[in-house]
């Protein structure tokens, strides 16, 4: 079958991926940045109508400026304003004139097998499109900065190929919805992003207002593990995080916290996985009494902790 013109029309995936194609290929750029005398580039997304662009923080490094190129041919200088090497994240702004922004979409509504788009501009190679489906969800990646560790969680895996100058780039939904960011190539046919929901939001709108991520610390190092069977109905959740160490001095330790305690809750919510945690280890926590209630030895035990902040001494 051919149309009118006597070409063959594009089926309904072919549709879907130019679509996405056209509305985000004039919102991605190509990254040049220099520090330390090493050349780094990489992709950025446009997310703000007056020039604020997403991007990997391993893109900008410990570069302060930079250079945009989009697909058009325009270039502009960029300031980078702020970096969270523990999320990957980081937001720069153009100088001058830069396309409209993306419409950003909520990772946490994905479903494995779905269509996903990845755009890039590698290497000023602009309009660098791929496709695939979400491959899996809920994937945890293994950051550091420095001294400091931390796992992003929620990890988008996909089959869409990307490379290393996809890194900043958007990953998108099949209506063209950035749902999120690529980050790292982890095998053939593998390749990750970090996702796009309500906790990156608030480290993009941290980044914007602060420069950085202001979180808070409790030093204890826990893993998830089943509930006793006991428990699991009453409590009505199947998982808690066992307390393997707890740091000398730290808020945990000052609260009484104990290796081998099974933390259930903490601030009223349930606790059944490492992310549960993070979640709440952010600059509002810190300074505030923190309610936790562990299981130990078959009691139950409430005990206050008070966070204090993150820095490179305490990580």
């Amino acid at each position: 079958m051919v149309s009118d013109s006597g070409e063959p029309p594009l089926d309904a995936y072919s549709r879907v991926v130019s679509a996405v194609a056209r509305e985000l290929t004039p919102r991605v750029a190509g990254l040049r940045v220099r520090h330390a005398g090493r050349e780094g580039a990489g992709s950025a997304v446009t997310f703000t109508a007056d020039g604020f662009l997403l991007t990997n923080a391993h893109v900008v490094g410990g570069a302060r400026t930079g250079q945009a190129a989009f697909a058009d041919g325009t270039t502009t200088t960029f300031t980078v304003v702020g970096t969270d090497p523990l999320s990957d994240l980081a937001v720069v702004r153009a100088d001058g004139d830069t396309p409209g922004p993306v419409s950003l979409g909520d990772s946490d509504r994905l479903v494995t097998g779905q269509l996903v788009v990845a755009v890039g501009n590698p290497l000023g190679l602009a309009g660098s499109v791929t496709a695939g489906v979400v491959s899996a969800l809920g994937r945890s990646l293994p950051v550091r900065s420095g001294a400091a560790a931390r796992v992003i969680e929620d990890v988008i895996q996909t089959d869409a190929a990307l490379n290393p100058g996809n890194s900043g780039g958007a990953l998108a939904d099949s209506s063209g919805r950035v749902v999120g960011v690529s980050t790292a190539v982890a095998g053939i046919g593998l390749g990750l992003a970090v996702p796009v929901n309500a906790t990156t939001r608030r480290i993009i709108g941290a980044l914007m207002r602060d420069g950085r991520v202001r979180r808070a610390y409790l030093g204890l190092v826990a893993a998830p593990v089943p509930v006793p069977a006991a428990l699991r109905g009453r409590l009505g959740q199947p998982e808690a995080l066992r307390v393997a160490e707890v740091v000398p001095g730290s808020p945990a330790d000052r609260a009484g916290l104990r290796p081998g305690d099974l933390v259930l809750t903490a601030g009223g919510t349930p606790v059944s996985h490492a992310q549960s945690l993070q979640r709440l280890m952010f600059a509002e926590a810190i300074g505030r009494p923190l309610q936790i209630t562990v299981l130990r030895n078959g009691a139950m035990v409430d005990v206050i902790a008070e966070p204090v902040e993150l820095d490179s001494e305490r990580a």
